[in-house]
């Protein structure tokens, strides 16, 4: 996919007002000049930030289960999906991230764009975020998924969906933590990489092979 066509795509899929350009836009420059200063993402895909980050983070919202709701992203990193996320919907996004440089940059990247009244920056590990149900979490290279799962299950319920890209080892990620998880999850190919794939589902529990099986908190 090339830059002009990442374009389009957003175009046709989410009908982008001039608006939400001229915010995309803005977070893109932002992101480049602060890729001088430290390592938000690959400098191999600087030139391609639209096809490789704007359109892999948009994507997600197509599986989505509402137009709207709570939204937490760990590990968000250089701001992907979660920025993304909040600039092309009505979502209210929480970030996850531990790194102090990367907190500070969020937190900055937000007001850039100004979307602070749907993006907020949880500026901690994981392990010591509030346990509050969402109905979507997501997570970018952020860790294998039998880790994941562990830290995040308790931000879940039956009906929380989970969009996990997980590039070319999908499948393999998925096979290993179906041993001791009870999941529910497809694997979708990624309009970016026809051979990456997003994780696309619910987390009942521990898997009875287990002998950990455990009830869901319903909502």
């Amino acid at each position: 996919m090339t830059e002009d066509e990442a374009k389009a795509w957003l175009a046709e899929q989410f009908n982008v007002s001039r608006e939400t350009w001229g915010r995309l836009d803005a977070f893109v420059t932002f992101l480049k000049a602060e890729a001088s200063q430290q390592n938000l993402i690959s400098a191999s895909t600087l030139e391609y930030i639209w096809a490789r980050h704007i359109v892999d983070s948009a994507q997600l919202l197509l599986s989505a289960p509402v137009r709207s709701g709570n939204w937490i992203d760990l590990g968000s990193g250089a701001g992907f999906p979660g920025i993304v996320i909040a600039l092309l919907s009505d979502w209210q996004v929480t970030l996850v991230e531990s790194r102090a440089k990367r907190i500070d940059y969020l937190d900055r990247a937000i007001r850039q764009v100004g979307i602070e009244g749907r993006a907020s920056v949880a500026g901690m590990p994981v392990e010591r975020v509030e346990t509050v149900q969402y109905d979507v979490i997501s997570a970018r290279a952020f860790a294998p998924l039998p880790k994941l799962l562990s830290l995040a299950e308790r931000f879940s319920t039956d009906k929380t969906m989970w969009l996990l890209p997980k590039g070319r080892n999908a499948v393999n990620e998925l096979e290993e933590a179906s041993k001791a998880w009870d999941l529910d999850f497809s694997v979708q190919p990624s309009v970016t990489d026809p051979d990456a794939g997003i994780l696309v589902g619910s987390v009942r529990g521990t898997s009875a092979k287990t002998g950990l099986a455990k009830g869901r908190q319903k909502r």
